[in-house]
């Protein structure tokens, strides 16, 4: 399950609604709603997101917030190491290896740390966007 579909499932839950129901609402399969509650399908467009923050008459900050999940809510994610260090690029391998072994606190940990780095570096910290740091003299 993504980020996504987990809050695209509480939603559906906390208002009593069926997949069918709402995909008949919004204009899609019920089909497709629960590849996306599953995590077979890619992110969802940013219409998609549209019609769901629509459907929920959602506002604001869970509007916001539920944009921000769909655009972390690729099943199958590419990281591309190239022009990084080379402990980028065994970080990046050892974690694909290891990601569907660790538990929900060590992923928390994960997460922490990679935000709090973000945070620490500035705007420029985007994973996989950032230039490698330089050599120190």
């Amino acid at each position: 399950m993504t980020p996504f579909g987990e809050a695209m499932r509480r939603l559906r839950a906390e208002r009593g609604v069926t997949q069918r129901q709402m995909a008949m609402a919004i204009g899609v399969s019920p089909a497709y709603l629960s590849a996306l509650e599953h995590g077979n399908r890619s992110e969802p467009s940013w219409e998609f997101v549209q019609r769901v923050i629509g459907y929920f008459n959602i506002i604001w900050d869970e509007a916001e917030e539920l944009q921000m999940l769909a655009g972390l809510s690729r099943p199958k994610v590419v990281i591309n190491t190239s022009g990084l260090t080379p402990q980028a690029t065994k970080v990046a391998n050892k974690l694909a290896a290891a990601i569907g072994q660790l538990d929900v606190p060590t992923l928390e940990k994960i997460e922490a740390l990679i935000d709090s780095d973000a945070l620490a570096s500035g705007p420029a910290a985007d994973i996989g966007q950032s230039e490698p740091p330089a050599d120190k003299p």
